[in-house]
């Protein structure tokens, strides 16, 4: 409900939600939070998580006192015959009499208490529980950092979509211009047709690009409207573009941020997983001890020739039981000895899959960090690129209707540009997304 109570009150104040035309507007925050409750993969997690309470309590409830009732009715069709010396009643030694014992019908109702007292499974138990509780949480701590990542990376590939098509049309529209211009100089018998045919081929290519980019950028909205939870022909609108998240993401004080391994949600996991088979080794440790338990239980009874139970002046006979139980386990064929030691073994296993996983953790650490940095690196690299394909391909543009140069360099020059373009837009992303898988790593996020 307080999930629910979140989700309206933030839709209807900033996300700009309207059911009418399942419309939305996110900025990249807005997007994260959203899905952190309307992603399909994190409501299941959450789910897991209360059900992993429930288990809890289930395990619990098992070490409370149990109590439960029992009423039994029976009518002997055909009663049974009993056969005593027929002496006992004057007769012949050595005969027998029938004799039928007892009335047909009989009603009984009892009510029975239960109460561990000691159990050494029942606190390892207890334990496991709690572990596996705290395990469910981990889970869906990882399951949300990595929807985060998703969501980042989602919202990235629209803004790069759009970008690009923006980019393509601009180059487009210049392409069409400059081969209008050729066109008339070569109709007036002042150039070539090369030229001409040149820019044809660099403006078809170009067109084929532009309408692919298209549907990339509705696959992309498609995929982050999946990322979200929200149907796939939803309308969304993303508030900020790639050069306002660039400032954003680039924060250079992350690179020199060191690793706790304790918020790690990997290492987290690792060590939930190393905690269970010690529980689980503990566990057939345990049951080589005693167990004991009490219970005490209060029944009545009734007893006629007809169904009269419910009648007021049926006698009714009662009777109390109070009693413990010692279970003592003596000798099992050393297949309790055999269990203890597999699951030494598993622990052990447990034990260095864990120190793997902390070296493991280490690795993408380093390897995040270095793959950020460079993307900074390379953000700046393209950057500066691009403003000289530009400024080159504006030189060569002046050049080539100016009759200095051909329109196979006109061509190599536009080429050049459009490659360092895309690369900008690429390391734009690159950036975005290498900061998300390191904050990731580190869990700096949360």
């Amino acid at each position: 409900m307080r999930y629910l109570f979140v989700i309206l009150l933030l839709s209807a104040s900033s996300w700009g939600f309207s059911q009418d035309n399942k419309s939305f507007s996110f900025s990249l925050q807005e997007a994260i939070d959203f899905a952190m409750d309307s992603n399909r993969t994190a409501i299941n997690a959450r789910r897991d998580v209360l059900a992993a309470l429930k288990k809890k309590w289930e395990t619990t409830a098992t070490g409370l006192p149990q109590v439960n009732a029992n009423v039994e009715y029976q009518n002997q069709l055909k009663q049974p015959v009993s056969l005593i010396p027929a002496e006992f009643s004057g007769g012949e030694p050595g005969t027998f009499i029938p004799v039928i014992f007892g009335v047909p019908q009989t009603m009984t109702a009892t009510a029975t208490l239960d109460q561990l007292i000691f159990d050494g499974s029942y606190i390892v138990a207890l334990q496991a529980s709690k572990t596996f509780l705290e395990y469910s949480r981990n889970t869906e701590e990882k399951t949300a950092s990595t929807i985060r990542k998703e969501v980042i990376n989602a919202y990235g590939n629209v803004l790069l979509a759009e970008e690009n098509i923006d980019i393509l049309e601009s180059n487009r529209q210049t392409l069409e211009k400059n081969l209008k211009e050729t066109q008339a100089i070569f109709d007036n018998g002042m150039g070539e047709e090369e030229d001409v045919e040149q820019l044809q081929i660099t403006l078809s290519n170009m067109e084929i690009q532009l309408e692919n980019a298209k549907r990339v950028l509705q696959l992309s909205k498609q995929l982050f409207n999946v990322t979200l939870g929200i149907d796939l022909e939803a309308s969304v609108d993303l508030t900020q573009n790639l050069e306002t998240l660039i400032g954003e993401n680039i924060d250079l004080e992350l690179l020199s941020e060191e690793l706790n391994l304790i918020r790690n949600v990997d290492y987290k996991i690792a060590y939930n997983f190393t905690e269970q088979r010690r529980l689980e080794h503990k566990l057939e440790k345990v049951k080589s001890l005693p167990t004991l338990s009490a219970f005490i239980n209060y029944g009545t009874a009734s007893y006629g020739n007809n169904f009269d139970f419910f009648k007021s002046n049926q006698d009714w006979f009662q009777s109390s039981v109070l009693g413990f139980r010692l279970h003592v386990p003596i000798f099992s064929s050393f297949s309790r000895r055999a269990k203890t030691q597999q699951t030494a073994i598993a622990f052990d296993q447990a034990k260095t899959d864990l120190e793997s996983t902390i070296q493991q953790v280490k690795m993408e650490v380093t390897t995040a960090r270095n793959d950020y940095q460079f993307s900074i690196e390379k953000y700046g690299n393209a950057k500066n690129n691009l403003a000289l394909a530009t400024r080159i391909e504006n030189k060569n543009q002046i050049k080539f209707f100016e009759g200095l140069s051909s329109s196979f360099d006109l061509r190599q020059a536009q080429l050049q540009l459009y490659t360092a373009q895309q690369e900008f837009l690429q390391a734009m992303l690159d950036v975005i997304n290498n900061k998300a898988e390191l904050e990731r790593i580190l869990n700096t996020h949360n």
